[in-house]
């Protein structure tokens, strides 16, 4: 299994590309600082990987529109291990997670709403709960 999830900050805005495909598909990549969990350096501040990320399609678009530098976020992916040779013809090592799902991990500030990538259900939340159309108490299995 082939599974990473992650909370960091971004390091800059994501950057967005589109792909010179017949098909044009866009490509966002950003970088996130996360903290490690325990490591510590000498000067008492925690030691923190800068993990790249790529995103594909609408996930991408999303990233390039609601995502920015600082903001703290969730990424939910692959690791994907690679390599390119630089202009001196040596190769180098790439990684970078090839994300399935991204999300906000702040609550918004000032009242703003949290747009979301996936597209709105047809349910309705109230109070915390979300209440399913046609379903009933006696639909419960337990």
């Amino acid at each position: 299994m082939n599974k990473v999830i992650l909370m960091g900050r971004l390091t800059a805005e994501p950057d967005l590309k589109y792909s010179s495909k017949d098909t044009s598909m866009a490509i966002a990549r950003y970088t996130l600082a996360v903290d490690r969990r325990f490591a510590k350096k000498e000067d008492g501040n925690k030691a923190t990987d800068f993990i790249r990320c790529v995103s594909f399609g609408k996930a991408a678009e999303f990233a390039s529109k609601y995502f920015h530098k600082g903001q703290r976020v969730l990424v939910e992916g692959r690791l994907q291990i690679g390599e390119f040779t630089n202009k001196d013809g040596q190769k180098v090592p790439t990684a970078d997670i090839v994300i399935e799902n991204q999300e906000f991990a702040d609550a918004p500030k000032n009242g703003q709403s949290v747009p979301t990538a996936s597209k709105e259900s047809s349910a309705s939340v109230t109070d915390g709960f979300m209440e399913i159309e046609g379903s009933t108490d006696e639909d419960i299995p337990f």
